[in-house]
């Protein structure tokens, strides 16, 4: 990602760029993103979003443009009403099993696969009333299987993004026998489900998101792909999140320190001995904490606001079809809207009322998009948050103890970024080795020490 961050550092908030020869748009501008995200939102579309996406995920929220995708919003909104885990009960489990996998006499262990099983796990006992148990010895092979398989069809998905009009060259048998196997699994609950009458829970009071996304879905290929762009979102966006929390904290001892004194705080004032979400809500830090680690094609002619003209102020005119990207990584590292020190870890930036980010009011509102923004703004941020503040308190509170792990390589690699503004090379170091797919993850890992 440093590399799309050193071309709007060299070259400015909103660039063109062409690949094969089709012209495309990138931006960091959060006059632009507005217009995108919420006040010309109808003008853009996912274009090639479907076809590149469809042989794994069917057709879903995060596949869908227009009617379809208003329809299936409407239905999914209900489901992430805080009431559905307002005791954050769905989440305990989870962690328990998790915390029992990891060692705490001070042996290695890498973090980040079992980060991407406890929200596999947490993620499917939400969507389908029954977790895959994928942290529990001998529990469920076949969720690891599922894992696996998910893994590898992003690995194709992603590079299918990269080519744009020619995605239909990335395919193959390992492509669609992985895509097949994600399906296999996910038609197996499926079925297990009609097995058992699905119903809204009586017992529990519990409104299942499984029984309202089935009685809406047409058939089961809808079912399934609705299901699956839900499982996408919750496994791998807070798994990240989890992952670069602990690698941060575990190298930045004085964040560590001061986030280790507020969860000490709230149990000084705590009476029940649960975590609660009025406990999470009362820990300021570890929301700082979470926002600095948290730091569309057109389908008519339309105009961005800013970014063209000689002096990078005027209007740009974006035809119909035309691709307009954007890139939160390098948006969140604006210095301009964070400070000098934009690419460093620090969450105290979030209380400082010199942040310029706060001091323009588009700025403030689309300067920082860890969860899109407009009518597409994630309908699970509040449980994502959730989840990864309960699963980081319950971590820190059971090792008083957890220390940075060693990699088996460096994480500082240096390399050469070039720009029609430079003549020659320029010398550019990146501080982590990083692995894309649909997320950013860590590319070794998050090894990690407790006691």
């Amino acid at each position: 990602m440093d590399l799309f961050l050193f071309h709007f550092q060299d070259v400015g908030s909103t660039l063109e760029q062409k690949f094969l020869g089709t012209p495309a748009y990138g931006t960091i501008e959060p006059r632009n993103l507005e217009a995108m995200l919420s006040s010309s939102f109808t003008d853009f579309g996912y274009g090639l979003r479907r076809q590149i996406f469809f042989p794994l995920l069917g057709d879903g929220i995060f596949t869908q443009d227009g009617p379809p995708w208003k329809h299936s919003r409407d239905l999914l909104r209900p489901q992430f009403s805080h009431q559905q885990y307002q005791d954050l009960t769905v989440f305990k489990e989870h962690v328990d099993n998790l915390i029992a996998c990891l060692p705490g006499s001070g042996e290695q262990v890498d973090l980040q696969p079992l980060f991407f099983r406890f929200t596999l796990d947490t993620t499917s006992a939400f969507l389908f009333g029954e977790s895959t148990y994928t942290l529990k010895e001998g529990q469920s092979v076949t969720g690891l299987e599922f894992a696996r398989s998910f893994d590898t069809a992003q690995d194709y998905v992603v590079k299918r993004f990269r080519l744009l009009d020619l995605y239909w060259l990335i395919g193959g048998p390992r492509f669609h026998q992985a895509c097949a196997k994600a399906h296999q699994f996910i038609d197996k609950i499926i079925k297990l489900r009609h097995e058992n009458d699905f119903c809204p829970d009586d017992r529990s009071g519990k409104y299942l998101f499984f029984d309202a996304v089935a009685k809406d879905a047409t058939n089961e290929e809808a079912l399934r792909g609705q299901l699956l762009n839900i499982l996408l979102a919750g496994r791998d966006t807070m798994a990240c999140l989890l992952s670069w929390t602990f690698h941060l904290l575990t190298r930045h001892i004085r964040v560590l320190l001061r986030l280790r004194e507020e969860i000490q705080m709230m149990e000084n004032v705590r009476t029940d001995p649960s975590i609660s979400r009025d406990d999470i809500k009362r820990m300021p830090y570890l929301a700082n904490v979470l926002k600095e680690i948290n730091t569309r094609s057109a389908t008519r002619t339309t105009i961005l606001p800013t970014g063209g003209g000689p002096d990078g102020l005027s209007p740009i005119l974006i035809q119909k079809g035309q691709n307009v990207a954007y890139c939160v990584y390098a948006l969140h590292r604006r210095k301009d809207l964070y400070g000098d020190d934009a690419e460093d870890f620090r969450p105290e930036r979030w209380d400082s009322a010199d942040l310029p980010l706060k001091n323009h009011t588009v700025n403030t509102a689309w300067g920082y998009l860890p969860f899109n923004g407009g009518p597409r703004v994630c309908l699970g941020q509040d449980f994502g948050l959730m989840e990864a503040s309960y699963a980081a308190v319950r971590i820190l509170q059971t090792f008083p103890r957890i220390e940075a792990g060693v990699f088996d390589r460096s994480q500082t690699q240096s390399w050469e970024g070039y720009s029609s503004h430079h003549t020659n090379a320029v010398h550019r170091t990146s501080k982590e080795r990083q692995k894309m797919t649909l997320v950013m993850s860590s590319a070794d890992g998050c090894p990690v020490r407790l006691w």
